[in-house]
């Protein structure tokens, strides 16, 4: 007997038992939802803003509803129907230029890329339970933008960012840290 044949009848065979065993005894790791098994449709209720920035509850609101569709732990109904309902006000938008620069090397006096940073809290409540399922916890989304031929635009634009890098963390901590 070669020592090729040797490796492939003796080494071959146990080598691959061995990652078999691996693999089956892996280190615990979940793939999928960490989600309470009763838990399986979520609402979410109108968002309340505090602040004078008009576009700011509708643009969280479809931000987390998109959230939660692409993360697909829970599906969203309506609050009659639903399991859980998250509840989300808006505390603070906070607009401020971070850069200061010109392209024809004149004097400057307006930013040219803005910082917008939203704050808000929110909670998860479970229909009939005095016990939030996930209890007030705040949460901070922030985007930089630009202005291009509309201000407006642009801001909308960075509002609906620091509102999607919110609505992650809303999910996240829905689906994850309940």
């Amino acid at each position: 007997m070669t020592m090729t044949e040797k490796w492939k009848k003796g080494v071959l065979p146990a080598a691959g038992l061995m990652l078999l065993m691996l693999f089956l005894t892996s280190c615990g790791y979940h793939m999928g939802s960490m989600m309470h098994p009763q838990i399986k449709t979520v609402a979410i209720a109108e968002v309340r803003n505090e602040t004078r920035e008009v576009l700011a509850s509708a643009i969280m609101r479809k931000q987390i509803a998109e959230r939660f569709q692409f993360d697909n732990t829970l599906k969203i109904t309506s609050p009659e129907k639903a399991d859980c309902i998250v509840m989300c006000r808006i505390l603070s938008v906070k607009n401020a230029g971070v850069v200061w620069r010109s392209t024809d090397d004149d004097m400057t006096f307006r930013p040219s890329e803005f910082r917008i940073t939203v704050d808000a809290e929110f909670t998860v409540t479970i229909p009939g339970s005095a016990v939030p399922l996930v209890p007030m916890r705040k949460v901070s989304g922030s985007a930089t933008y630009q202005f291009t031929a509309d201000p407006a635009i642009g801001r909308e634009n960075g509002l609906t960012q620091a509102c999607y890098n919110m609505a992650n963390l809303i999910v996240e901590y829905t689906t994850e840290a309940w």
